[in-house]
């Protein structure tokens, strides 16, 4: 009974009191957004991180949704653009070209569209998407640019990063 009464002053100068007493982490983030911001402010936006990697090198440790794309050509056996990355254009007009591609990131696009929005209403505010090849500079890295470039023509707020571009390059020099 001690605690309402050491309460009181701060009960009385209080803008607002919320009693979170059997409520979820989801409904408090709702009960503050509605508190603390206007309706357009209040909207969750989803901040979506793409990574690429090679699975030779293991998973994305905090990756949401794996995309395995070994699937697809490899530009690896192609010697005139092997020592490219999948941000250049050799290989990414290599990979992109592919029929296979095409059509796989059509549908890999509308799952996100249908995904990102539901994960968002759920109170989601990061989803990082890891998408992997081989070795992580050709095609994992192309798919992960366009479908950064996809989603952000539909409006999602969206980052793309390669964690093994640099060490893949290095090793490909070798061989």
């Amino acid at each position: 009974a001690m605690e309402p009464e050491r309460m009181q002053p701060l009960r009385e100068t209080a803008d607002f009191i919320i009693d979170t007493t059997g409520i979820t982490p989801a409904q408090l983030r709702e009960k503050l957004a509605e508190t603390l911001f206007s309706e357009e402010e209040a909207a969750p936006h989803i901040q979506t991180e793409i990574m690429s990697f090679g699975f030779k090198r293991g998973i994305i440790k905090d990756a949401d949704l794996l995309i395995d794309v070994r699937f697809l050509p490899n530009p690896f056996y192609i010697n005139s653009i092997r020592q490219q990355t999948g941000l250049q254009s050799g290989v990414r007009d290599f990979v992109l070209g592919a029929p296979v591609t095409q059509e796989f990131l059509a549908k890999e696009t509308d799952l996100l569209t249908f995904l990102l929005p539901n994960y968002e209403h759920e109170g989601k505010r990061r989803l990082v998407i890891g998408v992997g090849c081989t070795g992580g500079m050709h095609r994992s890295v192309a798919i992960a640019e366009e479908l950064g470039v996809r989603l952000r023509a539909k409006g999602f707020a969206c980052t793309v990063s390669h964690r093994d571009i640099e060490l893949e390059q290095e090793h490909v020099r070798r061989l």
